[in-house]
């Protein structure tokens, strides 16, 4: 009955991507070519997995009675935890947002290769997968996501795929004029899809447990080899992940950096600057990665919940700025409102030449830096070093056995601000800054917000945009705050107490970050330029192509 249901739910998941997917701009475009990384399998609890499913009723209700009837009422109460509804809401609200940016990018006149996009759009289905694992999880082995092994591993292969496919059709159609086919990659793709709805429908008959490690655990040391090391001062978790699992999770990131990199690099393909604005966008969803590594670097501890929030709220984030670099790049490119006219186009009207005219631009190739086989040796080598180092190399630590919720956060921003601080170098800003500003506030002790205003419509939503960041973070924190005062996740919904008590937490929060006002203010001021660049002169730019 457990197999019928998950079956059913993998088809059903399957038909509901489908339907959002915006196929049909593909498959009309199918001749030009075109994050989520969306959410981590591994905090995909059972609350985000009812709050996902709740989405899907909108395309299919018998979804939503197939997760009620698999959980029963009196597990959905158990959901009431508002720390992991809070991610739930996150993670459902980002799915529109994904959808957007799978259309604008779509864009004919973008000229994507064939295999980026179908990376891209193979995310719906690593999103998709996720449900019936976590059903699989909760329902078999009484047990989330994360602390399931050979699920957890094997959904985060699908995401990884999905990376190597953006990876291979960028790097491709950068450097190769005779770019492979998208098809074999299709099928690959597909069946490694086939291959784990196979597993979750079969694997529990099949003899797996709950602490089944990932690809039966192939490169774990042993239990007597492992406490032989020297360093080695802990035992590991029972939920504690494989190398296999740690592999396939070091992996997509490392990928979704070499992602980053090659669409930054587009630009120059193209001779369109608005792609590196994707990569900027992009990274939000960077950090959310980020975030499911640390969470899984302490073994997924209840204590560091607001992980799980933050990385929703990264998510949602990421989506969001990634729609919005896309529907930059397609107006750059020609695209309009007369794009989503459902008529027919007379034969004889001038909509859509300019669109026309680009996707028919060949692209400027650039000679590629090392070959393929290169490239995997070094990001297979990397992946094994890390994940090494990281599973047996924390057992002679003791913070992971004793979660730190600030350094928690360290880690979570510092990794990404220093693939910020990269890519900000790489812009190689003129004296005078990108957009004619001059932002050299290091040092200045005497920043205001009227040195913000100075900047005009740029330096105000560039503000807005630091201050957006600070409110990510500020609600899962205050959230963990009073969770480990009282013992509980505040219900901010039903209960004004724990609302009142978020908010004077946040209050608190902000109080001690006026500490760090110039900091803000000159995160602003360094911000303005690109946001005049890319965002308001931008969008005259855009007029100016669509007119």
């Amino acid at each position: 009955m457990v197999s019928l249901r998950i079956v059913s739910a993998f088809a059903l998941m399957v038909a509901s991507s489908v339907a959002f997917s915006p196929a049909s701009t593909v498959v009309r475009h199918a001749g030009t070519g075109t994050t989520m990384r969306m959410m981590d399998p591994a905090v995909m609890d059972t609350a985000m997995i009812d709050s996902f499913a709740a989405t899907m009723q909108h395309s299919s209700a018998q979804v939503g009675e197939l997760v009620s009837s698999s959980f029963g009422t009196t597990n959905n109460l158990a959901f009431s935890d508002q720390g992991q509804n809070l991610a739930g809401i996150f993670f459902q609200a980002s799915l529109l947002p994904y959808l957007l940016f799978l259309y604008f990018l779509s864009f004919r006149a973008n000229r994507i290769n064939n295999i980026g996009n179908f990376g891209f759009q193979f995310i719906l289905l690593f999103v998709a997968s996720t449900i019936p694992a976590g059903i699989v999880s909760k329902l078999t082995y009484g047990t989330s996501l994360a602390n399931v092994d050979w699920l957890h591993g094997g959904a985060e292969l699908l995401l990884t795929v999905a990376n190597v496919l953006i990876v291979l059709g960028f790097k491709e159609a950068s450097t190769n004029p005779n770019p492979p086919k998208i098809d074999v990659n299709r099928y690959i793709a597909l069946g490694t899809f086939g291959v784990f709805a196979a597993a979750c429908a079969l694997g529990p008959s099949l003899g797996f447990e709950a602490h089944s490690p990932f690809l039966l655990g192939v490169g774990d040391l042993s239990s007597e080899m492992t406490l032989g090391l020297p360093w080695v001062t802990h035992s590991e978790p029972v939920n504690a992940l494989s190398i296999p699992t740690w592999a396939i999770h070091f992996s997509s990131v490392i990928e979704y950096l070499i992602a980053m990199s090659l669409v930054w690099k587009y630009a120059e393909v193209t001779g369109n600057e608005k792609w590196k604005g994707l990569t900027w966008g992009m990274l939000p969803l960077h950090a959310s990665g980020i975030c499911a590594c640390t969470y899984h670097f302490f073994y997924n501890p209840s204590t560091l919940q607001f992980l799980v929030s933050m990385q929703a709220g990264l998510t949602l984030l990421g989506n969001l700025t990634c729609a919005i670099a896309a529907f930059r790049i397609a107006r750059s490119n020609g695209w309009n409102l007369d794009e989503v006219n459902p008529f027919p186009k007379s034969s004889t009207e001038p909509r859509g030449l300019v669109a026309d005219g680009i996707a028919a631009m060949p692209l400027t190739l650039r000679e590629a830096e090392e070959t393929n086989q290169v490239l995997v040796a070094k990001v297979v080598g990397l992946t094994i070093f890390l994940s090494y180092l990281v599973k047996y190399g924390e057992l002679g630590l003791d913070l992971p056995f004793e979660p730190n919720a600030p350094v928690a956060l360290a880690m979570v921003i510092g990794i990404p601000a220093i693939t910020a601080f990269q890519y900000y170098q790489k812009s190689e800003p003129s004296e005078e800054g990108e957009g004619g500003f001059s932002f050299n506030f290091m040092g200045d002790k005497s920043l205001s917000m009227d040195d913000v205003k100075k900047y005009g419509a740029a330096g105000t939503l560039a503000y807005v945009l630091t201050e957006l960041a600070f409110w990510v973070v500020a609600f899962p924190v205050a959230s963990t705050a009073l969770y480990q005062s009282t013992g509980h996740w505040p219900d901010v919904v039903n209960e004004s107490g724990d609302r009142a008590a978020v908010l004077a937490f946040i209050f608190a929060g902000a109080n001690v970050a006026r500490a760090f006002v110039p900091l803000r203010l000159g995160a602003a001021l360094a911000l303005a330029p690109w946001v005049d660049e890319n965002i308001l002169r931008g969008n005259k730019d855009d007029d100016v192509v669509a007119s």
